[in-house]
């Protein structure tokens, strides 16, 4: 057998638009430099354009429609797994989503299987059937990565799992560049413009966000736009019509370049419930822009280094918000020192470091 023509099976089921399909290109196209067979498994066909022409697919013969339930996507791509696993042994697993499901699939076969976790358990852990699997089953994984210092220490003290921390590799030139193509959106073009970006899901929570924005329009003239897109998108919907928020809110879907939108506007809010790393919050902070976020598990208050680089409110809390984008409208001027400090302190997210870090991790398994 030679050792060095193992193939590396990336799994994700669904490849959508928000930072975790970000950081699969980055982290796909780098390994397929340094990797002769790597291959992804998805359901997603639409985004082939994105990866390096060396990485295969491994996809159902079938198109489906992107609006077919996640569980579904999932259950179609873990049998299409099974079937190249089963006549391909000669392979390691770096999963990306379903990751349970994953473990199982491939412990059943024999194969290695590395984790890529991307948001804090945390965020159901007061869920105990769930809890249960899961502390049962990551446990069997041959390798566990998270995105930030925080989330290991939770995987550590909660799970008693030991697990590896690659910060996201952050693309900071690409995106400088991007975010200086011009786009013309008469909403954003006037106002106090506030952003924010992802999917439009309960984790997201956006709609403390919008609560906010109805606690504050007879204050000041205050624009938010939403890109992102989700199974939330008719509940948020409903609440800007309910409470008359068309002219201060819109949602915008995913789109490919959203730096111009981030660069335009004059704050990011993050609301999520929980996270793993934002890539969001590090993007914003790239371009230079403020950010207000919730202090959820885990991530932002990595990000913002404890608070000294941004404000941070309770999850859920929209009148703390509320408060928080007031004082910013008070004290922006003064708030420069708090945005150089998130800025300086990207070095971690270093794209080269952190890409090597995952071809350093899965050596031994491509060569074992």
């Amino acid at each position: 057998m030679n050792k060095r023509k193992k193939n590396l099976i990336i799994f994700i089921p669904f490849i959508g638009g928000g930072g975790v399909e970000k950081n699969l290109f980055l982290i796909s196209n780098f390994l397929s430099k340094k990797v002769k067979n790597i291959k992804i498994c998805t359901i997603s066909k639409k985004f082939k354009k994105k990866f390096n022409s060396k990485i295969k697919f491994i996809c159902p013969k079938k198109n489906y429609s992107e609006n077919l339930n996640i569980r579904i996507k999932y259950l179609i791509c873990l049998y299409e797994l099974f079937k190249f696993l089963k006549s391909n042994k000669n392979s390691v697993v770096l999963s990306f989503q379903a990751n349970i499901y994953c473990i199982i699939i491939c412990k059943l076969l024999n194969i290695k299987v590395i984790i890529r976790s991307n948001s804090s358990p945390l965020g159901w852990y007061h869920n105990n059937f769930k809890k249960f699997i899961y502390r049962r089953i990551i446990k069997l994984a041959d390798k566990v990565i998270v995105n930030s210092l925080d989330f290991k220490k939770q995987m550590e003290t909660k799970f008693r799992i030991k697990v590896e921390n690659i910060y996201n590799p952050l693309n900071v030139k690409e995106i400088k560049k991007k975010s200086k193509k011009k786009v013309d959106y008469d909403f954003f073009n006037k106002g106090f413009k506030i952003i924010n970006i992802g999917r439009l899901t309960d984790q997201k929570d956006q709609i403390t966000l919008l609560k906010s924005i109805n606690f504050l329009k007879y204050k000041m003239k205050i624009k938010l736009l939403i890109l992102g897109s989700g199974i939330e998108q008719s509940n948020l919907e409903n609440y800007i019509k309910e409470n008359n928020l068309g002219n201060h809110v819109k949602i915008k879907n995913f789109i490919d370049n959203p730096y111009p939108y981030i660069l335009k506007s004059d704050l990011f809010i993050l609301s999520s419930k929980y996270e793993g790393l934002p890539n969001v919050l590090l993007e914003a902070a790239v371009l230079k822009k403020f950010i207000i976020s919730t202090n959820c598990p885990t991530g932002p208050k990595e990000i913002l280094l404890n608070g000294k680089g941004g404000y941070l409110f309770s999850v859920g809390d929209y009148k703390k918000l509320s408060k928080l984008i007031l004082l910013f409208l008070k004290n922006r001027n003064q708030l420069k020192n708090k945005i150089n400090y998130t800025y300086k302190g990207l070095f971690r997210y270093d794209l080269k470091r952190n890409l090597m870090k995952y071809y350093m991790l899965l050596t031994p398994f491509l060569r074992s």
